[in-house]
């Protein structure tokens, strides 16, 4: 079959629209803030073969690394009876395709009439407030899978178009806030059930051959793209490395290093030297390694693009079993998704920065800056979960965003006043900390304050990094000053480390201030 452009161009737009009803179904039904006004969630369309065909405009994170769960899904059904009309998988194993515990994946198979296998699969993943473990919030400081909350490996949670009540209560009686959760799930399988319908409709319409056609089409495009991005970069060998402050267990310092070779139009991006996998929990599975590579090569393709798996083609990945980027079970996970995807993501652009030394921005603030909170109160547990902003790397043609959240994450706050209204929490301060963006020919982007006052007895739990190792600069640019941590009580002020696990009581303060994103270029003399 032929390719026409303009039918390129339609069924480009016509699966990330799929892709982005899914999630606008999913924020709307949503139970927790964390979904509903964060939109911590992701959704997309893949192929017969579990490839990324499209995906919304979600949280990189989580989209770079969903195909591995829809595969592990598909071969989970292959040996138990096969997809039917009406079936979805649910699963969250970082070692099966996810990611770590709380976000968990949907997959729900397409059919075509006539056929007796799925065509092509939607699916969606959202971050849970609490799925168990050590800590409310299911973000502990750990040193095992096993302390950070349910392990669900592919399961059948929907037969049919029904619900496995027995798979689902047992699901619920192992997390803090179950009405909060399935509240959530239904809203996941609604998101499915949108993005089943939608792709039966677009089936309908254009024929199975012509969307099977065109997806593949797609992927072919995007590969184009990339490589012609690719080629764009000298060839060469490219080194850099960066390292994780700590892991919360007495690790501190832990090297990601990459070696990239670029020739002609292919790149080999070797991680190979990473350091070890640490016992805390910042160790990152292959999927996450994956998917700062895709958001970084999207990203420098110069045109807008589906992400997708054509995207990949182009690129060799190698990492070393047993490594920081590429740990192995029961390695804990919970940081990893969040903190070493962002400095993945920085040693990445420091390695195409020395190619393309005038097109790289400076470090953004490198952290997702996590905060978990949880505890009881008389109408019931609550367990509240965020990720906060902080400052954008300069660019060589302009300033840093402030206060912004960058890179592997796209999600929203949560606004102060959903925040007080869903948990029994004060804000005291949300504000942007000028002068925290490092100075430059374009300054970082500044950071956030936020101060969080407990009107309950709560535990409280914080992961973060760019607390001692400043966003670096780039060009003759000034670094952004680093964050801080601190709890109040009383009169006295307590600084915490990067990562910490605290028992509070009702008045006491949490204030967490962001980093802020590196300079680019020589600051003009004063």
């Amino acid at each position: 079959m032929q390719t026409h452009p303009v039918l390129l161009e339609v069924f480009k737009n016509r699966f990330s629209s799929i892709a982005e009803e899914m999630g606008v179904t999913l924020t709307n039904t949503a139970f927790s803030p964390n979904i509903k006004e964060r939109r911590d969630l992701s959704c997309a369309v893949f192929d017969e073969h579990g490839d990324m065909i499209a995906q919304a405009a979600h949280i990189p994170v989580h989209l770079g690394s969903m195909p591995l769960s829809v595969k592990s899904a598909m071969a989970a059904m292959t040996d138990n009876g096969g997809f039917a009309p009406g079936d979805m998988v649910m699963l969250n194993d970082p070692f099966k395709g996810g990611t770590h515990l709380p976000d968990i994946t949907i997959v729900a198979p397409v059919f075509a009439p006539g056929t007796d296998h799925p065509v092509f699969f939607v699916a969606n993943r959202a971050h849970h407030a609490d799925v168990g473990g050590m800590a409310s919030g299911s973000m502990p400081l750990s040193t095992s899978l096993f302390q950070e909350g349910l392990i669900i490996p592919p399961v059948r949670i929907v037969r049919n178009g029904e619900v496995d009540r027995e798979l689902m209560r047992l699901i619920l009686n192992n997390v803090r806030t179950p009405l909060e959760r399935e509240g959530d799930f239904s809203a996941q399988f609604m998101a499915n059930v949108t993005g089943v319908r939608r792709m039966t409709e677009c089936i309908e319409k254009y024929g199975l051959p012509t969307c099977a056609h065109y997806a593949r089409a797609l992927m072919d495009y995007s590969e184009r793209i990339t490589r012609q991005a690719v080629a764009a970069i000298p060839d060469g060998t490219y080194r850099f490395e960066d390292v994780l402050e700590d892991d919360g267990q007495g690790a501190r310092d832990i090297a990601i290093r990459l070696t990239m070779t670029v020739e002609g139009d292919h790149a080999r991006l070797d991680f190979s030297a990473s350091d070890d996998q640490v016992r805390g929990g910042v160790n990152a599975v292959r999927a996450i390694t994956l998917s700062a590579v895709l958001y970084v090569f999207r990203a420098l393709a110069a045109r807008d693009i589906p992400a997708n798996a054509g995207c990949m083609r182009p690129l060799d990945v190698i990492t070393r079993p047993g490594s920081v980027v590429d740990a192995e079970f029961p390695a804990a996970v919970a940081g990893g998704n969040v903190e070493t995807s962002q400095r993945l993501v920085d040693v990445l652009l420091g390695a195409l920065a020395r190619a393309l030394p005038e097109s790289m921005p400076a470090a953004s603030q490198g952290t997702m800056n996590n905060l978990t909170i949880g505890g009881q109160t008389a109408s019931g547990p609550f367990a509240y979960y965020e990720t906060l902003a902080g400052g954008m790397g300069a660019s060589p043609d302009r300033d840093g965003e402030s206060a912004v959240h960058s890179h592997m994450t796209n999600t929203l706050n949560t606004p102060v006043e959903a925040l007080e209204y869903a948990y029994p929490f004060r804000v005291r301060e949300y504000a942007i900390l000028r002068g925290t963006g490092g100075r430059g020919r374009h300054h970082g982007g500044d950071g956030l304050v936020r101060e969080i006052e407990l009107l309950a007895d709560a535990e409280v739990t914080v992961l973060s990094e760019r607390r001692t190792r400043a966003p670096f600069g780039v060009h003759g640019g000034e670094p952004g000053a680093p964050g801080r941590n601190m709890v109040v009580s009383g009169n006295q002020t307590r600084l915490e480390p990067g990562k910490f696990h605290r028992a509070l009581r009702a008045g006491d303060r949490v204030r967490m201030e962001t980093p802020g994103g590196g300079g680019f270029g020589e600051p003009d003399p004063d």
